[in-house]
């Protein structure tokens, strides 16, 4: 198992000591709840192991439609990063690449619900909340919670998220 504790270095909402607003539903700066090099750390991890099990597809849920505000989940980044992830393994000496899939990446908060309700999610037991309480409820406030209720409506799907009161 590998432990990456992101909090030792912050610099954002859900890695430091800083709170997390409220939404923002103006979305025209990148907000305090980005994880610098999230991204780049996950796929780095997942190609150092793909490599090793001889995979060539790798799969990550990244979407910037809604928000595209987080740089590490625009499509430039990921076009980016399969290069790099050739040109730094044994890839670029053998001719082959990696696949960076992006099956969530051009839809919408209510399709992505759609899908996850036409495959059998159970949303009860989940949440996408940034600030939730010590049992686990979602806060309502911030901007995930906003996104994910959001697109609950416009799928005209029950929000079944357990929310604080």
């Amino acid at each position: 198992m590998i432990n990456i504790d992101l909090r030792l270095w912050g610099g954002s909402a859900l890695t430091d000591d800083i709170d997390v607003p409220d939404a923002d539903t103006n979305f025209d700066h990148i907000p305090i709840t980005y994880v610098p090099a999230r991204h780049m750390m996950i796929l780095s991890l997942a190609v150092g192991w793909a490599e090793v099990l001889e995979a060539r597809d790798i799969f990550i849920g990244v979407n910037s439609i809604e928000y595209s505000l987080y740089p590490d989940c625009r499509p430039q980044f990921i076009d980016a990063f399969s290069k790099c992830a050739k040109l730094g393994t044994k890839a670029v000496d053998e001719d082959w690449s990696f696949n960076i899939n992006t099956p969530l990446q051009y839809m919408n908060k209510a399709e992505i619900i759609r899908v996850g309700h036409d495959l059998g999610i159970d949303y009860g037991i989940t949440h996408s909340c940034y600030n939730p309480d010590e049992n686990g409820l979602a806060c309502g406030k911030c901007d995930s919670c906003y996104l994910r209720h959001k697109g609950f409506e416009e799928a005209n799907i029950e929000d079944p998220t357990k929310y604080q009161k």
